[in-house]
């Protein structure tokens, strides 16, 4: 850790004990007695006290106050609401049972019965198996959920203040692009989306790959730092980040192919002018053995949503979704109603967007004006700082959609038609994730130049390093949030006696996704599941089930392979099953059975 931590702030071991004295090789000591107490202590208290342990401290603990009250409750809550965070919670439980269990059958989830490739019907999150291998059942399934939210934002910060810190901004500069970016109040509105608010790994890659080539903005090209290790890493990251959802990996799969091309032209342009190649053998072997594994899980994850899309031509979303949730201009300076400081200042604004969720993307005001100040007052070069205003101004055109001038053609219309797998990213103003991450590095270089030119100005220097401390203490308040945290059903006892494949009735998207995590206890396979489209299978059992239980819903359920129905009274009122809990039974060679409340009919 303390290895890292000195790589990335760009210091070498010999540098720092040249610059520090008290950072020198200590003498030799006894092999025994209190010599070796010191020489174990000193290290660790060396890690404990080093920025980067300290950032990843830090960010940890504003994770959990800025997320509060999260980990209040949390084997039995859970954030946002009850419908998309309990299929994720089952995503990630089934992801860890899969890699415990059969591993080449991951995509073949227990959901959707009979189907196959059912947990890539939706934004799933491969990447975080090795997390559902903790605990078993549903109160782990939701412990786990509620841990990685946190944590997500956690890795949100501590990514953002790398990627400052190795660009070259000061300590607190990249502290306040952190809680900036981890804690913007846009991120709010997704406090039901997990794989949108997972984005730490987009900037920890970006720091480690810069860092590898040896590049800041402060700094530009020096070969002489070039570290291949580090390039291997960030593409390591990158891939986890692309398997944690296309949604938000999808973009950087694009940015880093186009940075790439933007490399491979300016490396050609050297070696015309000099003679010389700019990169060297390790440094472009490191890129071939990295980007290598990144292709790699682009390509798995790639073809198997294609090969989902081939089996359900439902799948497939048209420019239709992208048209509905493309947001106004004005949708930028409006946040959600979760934020604790800017919620109810909006509600009358909120209430002229069409989808509120995807359409309030305020990143803050703080982050804003800070911003707009590094344009023209910033450590880093005038082109510099053009390049990341044009970066804000285009990400920021492409999150419009088709509110766009033109309806987003040129625009984010052109990207769907000629880039692979963009039409599928139907939600444009998921792109602030890179807009609020542009906007952070320029507020970054103007933090760094007041804290640059501190020590010549004439007022006292304690009055200089509080209002340094101004802006963090602004995002900070402007990340508070009052995300509701609903208690999550618990599961009938009725499911760990029904002999599966099982279907539960009513089966809707609301009930569905609460037997999708109630399944996480022992994994039976269900015919229910939750994602935006209707598979055709589900479809059909959906419909013959209605009448459930006559003659022709036994004779097709058993015929697609159903044993057990379990129907929970409690939640049919207004479904079409209402009423089945009368119905007779006999003569359909089934029986039936109340256990706690619900019914289980045996078809076997």
């Amino acid at each position: 850790m303390q290895a890292i931590g000195r790589r990335l702030a760009g210091t070498s071991s010999a540098d720092r004990r040249q610059d520090d004295p008290e950072q020198a090789e200590p003498p030799p000591r006894p092999p025994h007695g209190p010599g070796r107490f010191a020489a174990v202590a000193r290290p660790a208290s060396r890690l404990l006290r080093h920025e980067w342990t300290l950032a990843a401290i830090a960010g940890v603990a504003l994770a959990v106050l800025l997320t509060w009250p999260t980990l209040k409750h949390p084997f039995t809550t859970i954030p946002g609401d009850a419908g998309d965070p309990t299929l994720q919670a089952w995503q990630v439980a089934w992801a860890g049972h899969a890699l415990a269990t059969d591993p080449l059958h991951l995509w073949h989830s227990n959901t959707f019965f009979p189907a196959s490739y059912t947990f890539a019907y939706t934004d799933s999150m491969p990447g975080y198996a090795l997390a559902g291998l903790l605990g078993h059942g549903v109160e782990a399934a939701l412990f786990r959920y509620n841990l990685l939210y946190v944590l997500a934002h956690a890795l949100a910060f501590v990514g953002a203040y790398a990627l400052v810190r190795q660009l070259g901004g000061i300590r607190t500069a990249a502290a306040v692009a952190g809680v900036a970016w981890a804690f913007a109040p846009w991120r709010l509105a997704h406090s039901g989306h997990l794989n949108v608010l997972s984005i730490g790994g987009i900037a920890l890659c970006l720091a480690m790959l810069a860092r590898g080539h040896g590049w800041s903005l402060r700094d530009g090209h020096r070969p002489a730092r070039h570290r291949p290790g580090w390039i291997v890493a960030g593409w390591l990251v990158a891939a986890w980040q692309v398997s944690l959802g296309l949604a938000i990996g999808l973009p950087l799969v694009y940015f880093l192919a186009a940075t790439g091309l933007v490399v491979l032209a300016a490396v050609g342009w050297a070696r015309w002018r000099t003679g010389r190649w700019a990169l060297g053998r390790r440094v472009v072997l490191a890129n071939l053995l990295g980007g290598g594994v990144f292709a790699g899980v682009c390509v798995w994850l790639g073809t198997t949503y294609l090969r989902v899309v081939e089996l359900n031509p439902q799948a497939r979303r048209d420019l239709a979704w992208t048209e509905m949730f493309s947001p106004p201009l004005r949708g930028y300076f409006v946040a959600p109603a979760d934020s604790w400081l800017w919620g109810e200042h909006f509600t009358a604004a909120r209430a002229q967007l069409s989808w509120p969720p995807e359409m309030t993307l305020l990143p803050g005001v703080t982050l804003i004006m800070l911003a707009v100040a590094g344009l023209s007052y910033s450590v880093f070069r005038v082109r510099h700082r053009v390049l990341l205003g044009l970066g804000v101004l285009v990400s920021g055109a492409l999150g419009l959609g088709t509110s766009l001038v033109g309806q987003g053609d040129p625009g984010y219309l052109t990207l769907s038609r000629l880039l692979p797998g963009w039409d599928a990213l139907r939600t444009p103003g998921r792109l602030m994730v890179w807009t609020s991450l542009l906007l952070a590095v320029l507020a970054a270089g103007a933090i760094t130049e007041f804290g640059r030119q501190l020590p010549t100005l004439k007022w006292p220097r304690l009055a200089g390093r509080i209002l340094l401390l101004v802006p963090l203490l602004l995002v900070v308040v402007e990340g508070v949030n009052r995300t509701p945290h609903p208690t999550v059903p618990t599961a009938p006892a009725a499911l760990r006696s029904a002999p599966d494949p099982l279907l539960v009735l009513p089966s809707d998207s609301y009930s569905d996704a609460h037997v999708m995590l109630w399944s996480t206890d022992g994994f039976p396979r269900v015919a229910n599941g939750y994602v935006t489209f209707v598979p055709a299978s589900q479809q059909q059992i959906r419909t013959a089930s209605t009448t459930f239980p006559d003659r022709d819903s036994v004779a097709y359920l058993r015929q697609v392979g159903i044993r057990s129905v379990v129907v929970l009274p409690d939640r049919l009122a207004g479904t079409p099953w209402d009423g089945i809990t009368t119905r007779p039974v006999d003569g359909l060679g089934i029986t039936r059975e109340e256990i706690a409340g619900a019914l289980v009919y045996r078809l076997d």
